[in-house]
């Protein structure tokens, strides 16, 4: 016989603790009745309107005293049937009321443990936490648990993976972090009202609405209309504010640290080794400022951003970091295309260009918003030499170099003899940079 929470093992080894989630998930869970409900209002709203008219206080009464308890109850028993625990190989969690589910994280597939605070958790004092698995395309969560317990079950995670014993797992704590760079809130205004997007989106509000109204005259389709494009202007300035708020990057041994929100507070991780991509972003109205935005494809993470603004030397000192051993070209170092390729792509042309050095690939493109994409060579999976009739016509082709991330970088518009001869010799570069390359470690 073994105690409650506690699970045999028919090996022999120590038996495994089964945990709970924090007794405020109930809470959160408690919502999903309610939620079908409100889908259903949406799918059909006419219908839910039929329904809504037909209520009398008794009925609408009654029915609330049946949905409360019911949202209640499950809500409680969805929370009681869910366990996790940590075992020396993997973490373990099994849900379910009627169907049970045992989900089995093998923890050396464990990419990234994110710790996030949405805004009534971090009233409540609970987080949530997020693991980017090889293999899965979205984030296995365990949701929610109390902040110093999240924050320790995520050291404990990170340090089994990283091969301490399970005995010292518990007494390794959370790496040291030495921050790198915070972004002022100032310099991040400055930056979302520099950033076209919005711009855009209300210019082609203000243009669009009055004509729509003149056309229609019916508020209800102007409404229609407008609601999304001012939704978009706001996701674009106010919600990137909101989540990108106080950033802050920090180094530690497994890997940069990324805090940021200003309602819903998220602390990520980048895994070290794991960065296919990295772009420098530098959208026009930054350049006389000398800011650029950093971006990242990472295997096996759903993590984009690194910088949401920094001056460029300091972008350039990270990506080092991210990057070990590869520097960003200088501007002269890139080739541009040949001027027959004007005909291909007319005054773009000129926004694209390549630099290849001995540890990085550095595609260029973009006149109005540039993009500096480098891939470091150990992390090519394959290269494709694409060109079509029209480029055939004119000698040029485009190289396309594809990374772990499932991600593209393209350099447009070569010279065909060159695109050719790339095409090998990146092949060659690539063999040489994995068989050179050092293995991908947590907690180096």
């Amino acid at each position: 016989m073994t105690a409650p929470g506690v699970q045999e093992d028919v090996t022999g080894r120590p038996p495994v603790t089964e945990r709970r989630l924090h007794p405020v998930t109930p809470l959160r869970r408690a919502w999903a009745p309610v939620a079908v409900l409100m889908g259903w209002a949406v799918h059909d709203p006419d219908g839910a309107q039929r329904q809504l008219t037909r209520l009398t206080t008794t009925t609408l009464l009654v029915g609330l005293g049946v949905l409360i308890p019911a949202a209640a109850l499950y809500g409680f028993l969805s929370w009681w049937y869910t366990h996790f625990a940590v075992t020396d190989s993997e973490l373990r969690v099994r849900t379910g009321l009627l169907f049970r589910r045992t989900a089995h994280i093998r923890l050396e597939r464990i990419q990234a443990i994110d710790v996030t605070q949405p805004l009534l958790a971090r009233v409540a004092g609970v987080a949530k936490l997020k693991l980017d698995v090889i293999g899965t395309d979205k984030k296995d969560e365990l949701a929610f648990l109390g902040a110093g317990e999240a924050r320790a079950l995520r050291a404990e995670l990170l340090a089994r993976a990283a091969g301490f014993a399970p005995e010292s797992a518990h007494e390794v704590g959370e790496a040291p972090s030495r921050q790198m760079l915070r972004v002022p809130p100032g310099v991040l205004a400055v930056s979302l009202l520099l950033t076209g997007a919005t711009w855009v989106w209300l210019l082609v509000a203000a243009v669009a609405l009055p004509l729509l109204w003149m056309a229609t005259h019916s508020l209800w389709t102007v409404l229609a209309a407008g609601v999304p494009m001012l939704g978009a202007a706001g996701a674009s300035s106010v919600g990137r504010f909101v989540a990108e708020y106080d950033w802050t990057l920090g180094e530690s041994p497994d890997g940069l640290r990324i805090d940021h929100g200003l309602l819903d507070r998220a602390h990520e991780t980048v895994p070290p080794g794991r960065v296919q991509t990295v772009r420098l972003v530098e959208p026009l109205l930054w350049r006389r400022r000398g800011w650029v935005r950093v971006e990242l494809d990472v295997a096996g993470s759903s993590n984009s951003l690194l910088l949401p603004v920094a001056p460029r030397a300091m972008a350039e000192s990270v990506v080092a970091r991210v990057l070990p051993g590869v520097t960003v070209p200088p501007r002269e170092a890139f080739s541009r295309p040949p001027r027959g390729a004007r005909w291909c792509v007319p005054v773009w042309w000129r926004g694209h260009g390549l630099a290849v050095t001995d540890a990085v690939f550095a595609s260029r493109r973009g006149l109005l918003r540039r993009s500096l994409s480098l891939v470091p060579h150990a992390k090519v999976q394959s290269v494709r030499l694409a060109q079509g009739p029209w480029q055939r016509a004119h000698g040029v082709a485009d190289v396309h170099v594809d990374t772990g991330a499932n991600g593209t970088v393209t350099a447009r518009l070569r010279p065909a003899e060159e695109a050719a001869a790339l095409l090998h010799s990146q092949a060659e570069r690539s063999r040489t940079g994995r068989r050179d390359a050092l293995p991908d470690r947590w907690m180096v």
